[in-house]
């Protein structure tokens, strides 16, 4: 009877038994991106989490170093993209579920950031994270690791 259940969760897509697909937000996350115009995977990174459930407002700068200093990203803790979303910061490639977890608890961080540009990670070659840490940071430099893929 378990089996059978299983088998028609999952061939009606009740379950998701995929470890790279978090589950969809039950209320949209708003979000907004600052991003270069002419970046592709900073594009890929917000559809990915569009398809997540997430709204994303993209702002486009020719310049998104005075935005990262103004939220506190570090050279080190730094990619491609910058997106805030209730409070926090989340820079480069951090995968939604992550963006989740750090919703849901609420820790006393700036944000989260997957520093440089993960060649396997969201918006880049897999939606599927591996090979990489998303850490957390603090105005007083402050980091802990959040995820380990």
């Amino acid at each position: 009877m378990i089996r059978l259940f299983l088998f028609l969760a999952l061939t009606l897509g009740h379950l998701s038994v995929h470890a790279a697909e978090p589950v969809k937000a039950m209320a949209p996350v708003q979000m907004k991106v600052y991003k270069s115009p002419t970046c592709g995977c900073c594009a890929k990174w917000i559809h990915y989490l569009e398809q997540r459930g997430f709204e994303v407002s993209v702002v486009d700068l020719d310049n998104v170093q005075p935005v990262k200093r103004q939220l506190g990203v570090s050279a080190q803790l730094q990619s491609c993209h910058t997106g805030v979303v209730d409070g926090y910061v989340i820079e480069g490639h951090v995968p939604a579920k992550d963006i989740l977890r750090l919703l849901d608890e609420r820790p006393p961080v700036i944000g989260l950031t997957a520093p440089g540009m993960p060649t396997y990670s969201p918006g880049m070659m897999s939606i599927a994270p591996r090979g990489y840490d998303v850490l957390s940071f603090t105005r007083d430099g402050t980091l802990e690791i959040f995820s380990s893929y």
